[in-house]
């Protein structure tokens, strides 16, 4: 049985799952409601399943794990041979995940230290391959926690959607802004900022908003090393196309990833979102 730091995040981080085998992530899986179903992100709800529900109006809701469930994990990962974990995870401006988390590490059997990232996300599943890495490199407990925390510190998360409609209807996002971003023929970026979603921009047309959201990020990206993460919901063509282009736009670009992200995000953004995660070395 090995001894280390082990890492939990949350559903929401959409990392890919080579990715999450090879680090030895857990993620901890969000709930989507849909009608009268409670169904878990990543095995019982597709973000298909979800944007076809959109699409058709039906009543789509959401909901952190329970404490139990982080309660399990954290049993599962001392059971490995965990001295101690880091339970990383999305913004707790936009959900109660981390609550959950920090009631269930109170009773944990071995020492966790849960970090509200303040992202959402590959934006978190950054943060959380950096604790990761730290971790298999002999980090300790707080080392693994501060590599985290200096990846999010760095890190930019852009999107466009077509519509605020599904981020008013959630809550994450102000009715005042949701106003703004709904007037006629404007198309609004957004940005993450300091746990928030927040409106950046209204531009006139989404094939400008597109546009203008590459050069932020190639912007952003400057010249180091930068991983870069493209994710949309039922947008396949455009994540595409846009991921190309960047690829030859950022010169220290290391790392480029592109999926649709799943059920939960989906839920509150609605078909049609674009989005980019700049997250510098």
């Amino acid at each position: 049985m090995s001894r280390h730091v082990a890492i939990v995040t949350d559903s929401t981080a959409y990392l890919p799952q080579e990715a999450m085998e090879r680090h030895r992530i857990t993620a901890v899986p969000l709930t989507v409601v849909l009608g009268d179903r409670a169904l878990e992100e990543g095995t019982e709800i597709s973000a298909l399943s979800l944007a076809e529900a959109l699409q058709k109006r039906k009543p789509v809701t959401t909901s952190r794990p329970s404490p139990e469930t982080f309660a399990d994990a954290y049993r599962a990962a001392a059971a490995e041979g965990a001295t101690g974990i880091v339970s990383l995870h999305l913004s707790a401006e936009i959900s109660g995940t981390y609550d959950a988390a920090v009631l269930a590490a109170q009773d944990a059997p071995v020492p966790v230290r849960v970090v509200d990232s303040g992202m959402v996300a590959m934006a978190l599943g950054f943060c959380a391959l950096a604790a990761a890495e730290a971790a298999e490199g002999g980090g300790t407990l707080d080392e693994a926690v501060a590599a985290a925390q200096k990846r999010a510190d760095g890190t930019a998360a852009y999107f466009y959607v077509d519509t605020l409609d599904y981020l008013r209807r959630g809550g994450r996002i102000g009715a005042a802004q949701a106003l703004l971003g709904s007037a006629l023929a404007v198309k609004p970026l957004l940005q993450l900022d300091e746990g928030r979603i927040e409106l950046r921009e209204k531009v006139r047309t989404a094939s400008k908003a597109i546009a203008r959201l590459e050069e932020i990020v190639v912007e952003r990206a400057g010249q180091s090393p930068v991983d870069i993460a493209v994710q949309h919901l039922a947008a396949g063509e455009r994540a595409t196309a846009l991921a190309e282009r960047l690829r030859e736009r950022v010169p220290g670009l290391a790392e480029l990833y592109v999926s649709e992200v799943g059920a939960v995000i989906g839920a509150h953004t609605g078909p049609g979102l674009l989005g980019a995660v700049v997250s510098p070395r």
